[in-house]
């Protein structure tokens, strides 16, 4: 029993926001609480985020998700910090969220680093790499192998702190009018295409353009894009796009895992309580858990009602695409090293972490 009403007045003290220096013991809580009929602790001021997304919360997973972390940071927090989710245009243009954040006229973006490559390539390392690691390992590389340390760093260049809060399973390849039966076959296509998968695209002779994911099925639809990839199955179907377009390719080698942000003004961040802060890093914790696992258990059943209700095509690249895809990824590699200091630093952690990781990956998993 005396026992347990220490971890009350434990759990007391961590719902009193940390407003006073410390906890005394149960009997300095008690009096505390009583003399006077004053509470113990003064309660906590309510603080609102507001945050803008670059996914409508109508879409499965990347935006509904949005919500849930809304949700869960007003639960954890004991309702004194809200994060109030904004659709995209509501505030600002969806692909306009993360710069806007940088400068400060919003406060908050639920969004992805590779919406902020516009500004730097690198940012694509902080979100997915084409023929890269899994969930798993990207995790490792990003916790333990130096990649927080530097996406804190270049973002912390641009007034903002980026928290990682959602990891997806590999996307889809894209979605194509026609059977792609060679490079030569995508030569001349436009095709909306996001990250450093859209270099490597390019250099197969595709034109591409990011367009922010409201935007890409009438792009489809009225032909200004010939062919698109966006997300996974699950996401995919919500679009319709096998309205348009009935080759469905895997895998997505461009996006093997992808790493979804909580983006914070650095200014507003740095004004939240330890507390708060703990809370916004906590929730996304649980998000990268609660997104993934999601993640993996809806896209089966998405790619069969896709197969069965609307005759959609799913295809497998062969070998020699998948050879053609990454030789011109190495290109990629390559030219961007030289260009860019930023680019070079990054892979370079990145390749160690991974070449140090190769004797666990390839003997620490069953192989089918």
């Amino acid at each position: 029993m005396r026992r347990i009403f220490g971890l009350s007045v434990i759990a007391a003290c961590v719902a009193a926001l940390t407003l006073v220096s410390g906890c005394g013991d149960s009997g300095d809580q008690q009096q505390a609480a009583t003399e006077g009929g004053a509470p113990a602790v003064p309660a906590a001021q309510k603080v609102t985020l507001q945050m803008t997304s670059v996914f409508p919360s109508s879409l499965v997973l990347l935006g509904d998700s949005a919500l849930e972390f809304s949700d869960k940071v007003k639960r954890v927090s004991g309702g004194t910090l809200e994060v109030k989710v904004y659709e995209p245009g509501a505030l600002v243009p969806g692909l306009e969220a993360i710069p806007a954040v940088s400068k400060g006229s919003v406060q908050a973006a639920w969004s992805s680093p590779g919406f902020f490559a516009g500004t730097d390539m690198t940012f694509n390392f902080f979100t997915t790499v084409p023929f890269g690691p899994n969930a798993p390992e990207f995790l490792a590389w990003m916790y333990h192998g130096g990649g927080l340390e530097l996406a804190d760093e270049m973002f912390g260049e641009h007034n903002l702190k980026a928290i990682p809060c959602g990891i997806i399973p590999p996307e889809a390849s894209g979605w194509f009018r026609k059977e792609i039966n060679s490079v030569d076959d995508l030569k001349g296509m436009k095709m909306r295409f996001f990250g450093l998968g859209a270099r490597v695209m390019d250099k197969m002779g595709v034109a591409t353009q990011l367009l922010a994911p409201g935007d890409i099925f009438q792009a489809l639809q009225l032909g200004t894009i010939d062919a698109t990839e966006f997300a996974m199955p699950s996401n995919d179907e919500s679009f319709g796009f096998y309205q348009i377009a009935k080759y469905y390719y895997f895998p997505g080698w461009h996006q093997p895992a992808s790493i979804l942000d909580l983006f914070i003004n650095m200014d507003v961040w740095n004004g939240l309580s330890d507390h708060h802060q703990a809370v916004l890093e906590v929730t996304c914790g649980d998000m990268v858990r609660a997104i993934l696992a999601r993640g993996e258990a809806s896209q089966a059943p998405a790619m069969r009602r896709m197969q069965d209700k609307h005759d959609v095509k799913i295809r497998y690249w062969p070998p020699e695409m998948l050879a053609a895809y990454e030789k011109a990824w190495d290109e990629v590699v390559e030219e961007e090293s030289k260009n860019n200091a930023n680019f070079k630093k990054v892979y370079a952690s990145y390749s160690k972490f991974r070449e140090e990781f190769k004797l666990w990956g390839d003997n620490g998993y069953l192989k089918r």
